[in-house]
Formats: C-alpha cells, structure tokens, sequence
C-alpha cells in the first residue's frame, strides 16, 4: 500500500483562463482517491488579473473543488498585503503551515509565528503518519514588499531541521513544502530525515533525486501535477507527472472563473490576432520576442515617451495569444500591481540599465531580461558587452535627457539600476495599460530587431 501526494504549485495566472482552471481542477480530481493528499507550494492565490480584483479569492473555487489538504505561503500571496492572505487562509479549506516567517518582536528578535500558523503539520493516511513542514525563500521581504517588508524569514534549512528533530519518530514519512530558489530546495533535501521536497517558487519543472531525497517542482501556471507515492518499508518514494493539458475539464472551476472574469469586464474582446504571438520563457529571454515587444510598446503609447523598458521578468507564461482575445487576455500577459512610471534619465544612465538587463553569464543561455520600445541594442554575447544602443535611429548620447517609461517595480527595487528621484509621473496599472493598447490600437507587434545579437 501506498500513500500519494498530489502537488501544484504556483498557479498564478492559470486563475485568468477558464480552460486551465478547469483542467487543473479535473486533472487532480481524477486521480485524488482517499489515500491521497493533496497539497500546495505557495504563489497559488497571486500574482494575476484576477487576483488584483479579488485579492487572492479567486482561488477559493479551486481550493475547495479540490479540497486542499495542506499549503505553505509563498512571496506573491503577500502581493495585497497580509490581510487579505490571511482571510483566505481563514476561509480555505486546507491547513496552512509555515515554520520559518515570523513577525513583530519577541526575546529571541525573530518574532512571533506569523498570524500564529503552525510551522508542521501530521496527517494521517492508512494507517500511517506524514509529517510536513513548510518554509519559504529568504528573500521574500524583499521581493513582496507591499505585504511581507515587516516580516522576519528565518533560514528554511534550519526550521526544516528542526521540525524533523522535533517530530522525530512519531511520523512515517517527512515531507517539506518548500516555496524556494533551487539551491535551498536543494540544501532542504540533504537534511536527515527528510523523504521527499514538494518545490515550487522557480518557474521550472523540477525531477530529481538530491542526497537520497526526492524532489519535484511542477512549475508555474498550472500546467503540471505531480503525483508521489510514499511506500510503506525500503522502498524509495516514486513520482509521476500529470500534463493538466491532456487532463479531464471540471466544467463547475472552469464556469466559476468565466463568471469571475465577466463580472470585472475581463470577457471583453479587444482585439483580433492573426498570427499568434507565443508567450514562453525562452522567447522572452533568449533575445528580441513579440509578447515583449507588445508590453514595452503599450507602456510607450501610454505614457508618450521617447523609450520604454519592461523587466521581462514580470511578464507570464499562459496560452499564445491567438483569434479573438480578450482583455483577461492580454492583461494576464503582465499581471502585476504597481504603476507605469515616466522617468528623465542621461543616456549613460539609460545604458546602464540596458547593461543591468543583459546577462550573458546565465548557463541557461537566458540572455536578456529586459524589452524596449523607441530602441534598438546591439550585444555580443560571446564578449559578454553591449556594443551600442540608438533611440530613434540616432545613438545614444551620455549626456542627453530622454524621457523613460517603466513600472514602479524597475524604479523602486534595488535590482535596478534607476534614479528614481528623477520620475516625473505616473500612469495607470501596467496589466491594464496592456489591455488599452490592444484595445486601442490592436495587437500587430512584430518582430523588428530591437535586440540584435551581433
């Protein structure tokens, strides 16, 4: 006999399309069984369209179509701040546990549990005891500042190794919820005692085994369920992949999100593609791509601006934008809060930050994390330097003001490289601004060697 875990991860903007919605509901249903748990890794209630409008229900549906049994937070479920996470966790109906995010003071300077959640969790499946712990990156404080900048993050290895210690032999099977870069997922599947890391947090699946331990991660969107079954005696923990795409449709989660969508005038059909335009991480960051191209030019047309430059880290996979698309469509291409700003910049600051978003040493060959409008680059890889920058068909000049469009996120974080003394207004939601542009001015974005790699 065996027990099986049924994982998902970062849902994100899966929660704008019906379809997927649907699909990632029916696929786990089908498969869930009184022997299973199913259980979440974090970034499933945020970032997405939706989620601005419902601050994090809109995933309600799904949580109780499936009935979660057990979740950990992740960095975007703070997006809207801690109230709004903290009335989904009230209402939801899985156990949220968290063993390494404290808040406000106490005698150990690292705080109280946050909102008084449990770090570990055991439940019971034939006859046998399953330990989890959760824990999330370091980081997050930083990177969710509107909800989480007060928060303390404790190191996920050593709350892990704790809670293993502290359960110790009153369970059969340990296993971490773990919303964390790749290398402390992989530093918390080396601790003793643990069985098996259910990842998430990094937008990319994840198979492995890691110091004896299993680990899987099924990436963003929906589009994965992982399916791990623990086994009683020697035998090692196994785990099979479940594509939602090939999954069967829960046509109740799917209607539910059409009537989610419709309610907020998300349904509204903006605009027609002929040729679609692809949405996925490799396009996005191997160079000059047309989903790019579209957001950086809708920040431009909004904010009538010499140049515009878009942080590609902040756009989403999803669909390809195709046929009749609606404005949850193409909002949920960039689906984050904050506001597009206009900024007065030198062209040596300028340059500076197209250095900032050229990044050659990534082994996974990603090498750009950022798009322009109003631009062209010239890079070479090979040497690993910008080789020149125009705007407007005339080169850049170091000491020229130009007027500069990008989202507060850009200005504000330390990430960048921008002065944000020198912004000089601001503009409407980015996600919204998108689906104006479309609106206004239709989605024919091509291809026009703005990056070029020389």
């Amino acid at each position: 006999m065996s027990i099986r875990l049924l994982h998902y991860s970062d849902i994100e903007n899966a929660c704008d399309d019906p379809v997927r919605m649907g699909r990632l509901a029916g696929t786990i249903r089908s498969i869930r069984g009184e022997d299973a748990v199913v259980a979440g890794t974090g970034d499933n209630t945020a970032p997405g369209v939706l989620a601005h409008y419902y601050e994090g229900h809109q995933a309600m549906p799904f949580f109780r179509a499936v009935s979660t049994d057990v979740e950990t937070v992740g960095n975007h479920d703070f997006d809207f701040g801690t109230a709004p996470i903290l009335d989904v966790i009230s209402k939801s109906p899985q156990e949220w546990i968290v063993a390494n995010v404290f808040e406000g003071e106490s005698e150990d300077e690292r705080g109280v549990p946050f909102a008084g959640l449990d770090g570990t969790t055991v439940l019971h499946r034939d006859g046998r005891r399953v330990g989890f712990v959760g824990v999330i990156d370091p980081a997050t404080p930083r990177i969710a500042p509107t909800g989480a900048s007060e928060l303390n993050v404790a190191s996920p290895v050593e709350s892990v190794r704790t809670a293993v210690s502290e359960l110790g032999d009153s369970v059969d099977h340990f296993v971490v919820l773990a919303h964390l870069r790749s290398d402390l997922e992989t530093a918390v599947a080396a601790v003793e005692g643990v069985d098996v890391v259910l990842g998430g947090h990094v937008h990319t699946e994840r198979h492995e085994i890691a110091d004896g331990t299993l680990v899987v991660r099924p990436g963003a969107n929906g589009q994965v369920v992982w399916e791990v079954e623990l086994f009683d005696g020697t035998c090692s923990p196994s785990a099979t992949r479940h594509s939602t795409a090939e999954g069967p449709l829960d046509e109740s989660v799917a209607d539910t999100t059409r009537e989610q969508l419709s309610d907020v005038g998300l349904l509204e059909t903006v605009a027609t593609v002929d040729d679609p335009i692809h949405r996925g991480l490799d396009r996005r960051t191997r160079g000059e791509s047309r989903v790019g191209n579209l957001v950086a030019n809708a920040y431009r047309w909004t904010a009538d601006t010499d140049v515009s430059f878009v942080h590609n880290g902040g756009l989403r996979e999803g669909r390809p934008l195709s046929g009749e698309v609606t404005a949850g469509e193409v909002a949920s291409v960039h689906p984050f809060g904050g506001t597009v700003e206009v900024l007065h910049v030198t062209g040596e600051q300028l340059r500076a930050l197209l250095e900032a978003a050229f990044r050659p040493h990534r082994e996974d060959g990603r090498l750009w994390h950022g798009d322009v409008s109003g631009m062209t680059v010239e890079y070479d890889p090979a040497a690993g330097r910008l080789i020149g920058v125009a705007v407007n068909g005339q080169s850049l000049e170091a000491g020229r003001e130009y007027s500069l469009a990008t989202n507060s996120y850009v200005v504000y974080s330390d990430d960048w490289p921008i002065p944000h003394e020198t912004t000089v207004d601001s503009f409407g939601l980015p996600f919204k601004t998108v689906a104006d542009y479309a609106r206004e001015e239709g989605i024919t974005v091509q291809m026009g060697g703005r990056l070029q790699d020389c």
